[in-house]
């Protein structure tokens, strides 16, 4: 006898115990041929049982973000094919898999942290993963610089957390091609102070949404970025906050103050 949740992995029907728990709360797993739909990941079944698995339609990326991203390219009716991308803040690689299947022919991604990378996209030669990189002075990064010159970008995506965009947007416009494209996830709870958030940390009320989509455009121009598109994510954050997606072009000119 073994867990329901053990035995489709076992069998193939899920790529981890945490995604096969997923498939059984969404109502996903059931006896073949019967009515029966299993609920319980810790029920436990016969190692020889069949069980059918009805796709969940948010499996089709190794995590949610990728169909953040996704909601973004089909509003602007746009793909991906034969463009390299570097993906800042990549993390299990929701971007960085939506990119793929949009068609992309490499992604490089940086994440500041490590191990976070889904195995199945770590070991896709479609990617580079540069862990321990720090995106407010990336263009300094040595490793970076290689797979760049490798894989020259054509555009960027961006899901970064617990950091203002702002801090990051110089970096990355510099690397940029003119005419490059970022594609960002802005999650308003970073951009603001701590006064707009409840103890939870989530944003409560609607009028400082205002406010951070207009910061961001000014940090984009500031930055030779032109802000093309804005538009609320069709999916909350993990914590219940909005979110919102960017689309902005590097325009080749770039705003100087006193001090450059």
């Amino acid at each position: 006898m073994m867990r329901l949740d053990q035995l489709l992995v076992s069998q193939g029907l899920a790529s981890s115990r945490t995604r096969a728990q997923r498939l059984i709360r969404h109502g996903r797993v059931s006896l073949p041929n019967t009515d029966q739909t299993l609920t319980k990941p810790s029920e436990k079944w016969p190692e020889d049982t069949p069980f059918q698995v009805t796709p969940d339609p948010e499996e089709r990326y190794v995590s949610r973000a990728g169909l953040k991203l996704e909601a973004l390219l089909d509003a602007l009716s746009l793909r991906l094919d034969g463009l390299n991308v570097l993906d800042v803040g990549q993390s299990t690689g929701g971007f960085s898999d939506c990119a793929l299947q949009a068609g992309a022919r490499h992604v490089v991604g940086i994440e500041v942290g490590h191990g976070q990378l889904d195995a199945s996209l770590r070991s896709d030669p479609r990617i580079t993963c540069l862990e321990g990189i720090n995106a407010r002075a990336m263009r300094h990064e040595t490793a970076l610089q290689q797979a760049l010159i490798e894989h020259p970008i054509d555009l960027a995506v961006m899901d970064v957390s617990f950091i203002s965009q702002t801090l990051i947007l110089p970096e990355l416009a510099a690397l940029l091609p003119t005419n490059g494209r970022l594609f960002s996830l802005v999650k308003p709870q970073f951009e603001l102070t701590a006064k707009a958030l409840d103890k939870r940390g989530v944003i409560r009320d609607p009028q400082y949404f205002p406010q951070v989509e207009q910061r961001l455009r000014e940090a984009c121009q500031s930055a030779g970025l032109v802000v093309k598109h804005w538009q609320a994510s069709p999916i909350t954050g993990g914590d219940g906050n909005r979110e919102f997606l960017l689309y902005a072009q590097k325009t080749g000119t770039q705003a100087t103050g006193p001090n450059d």
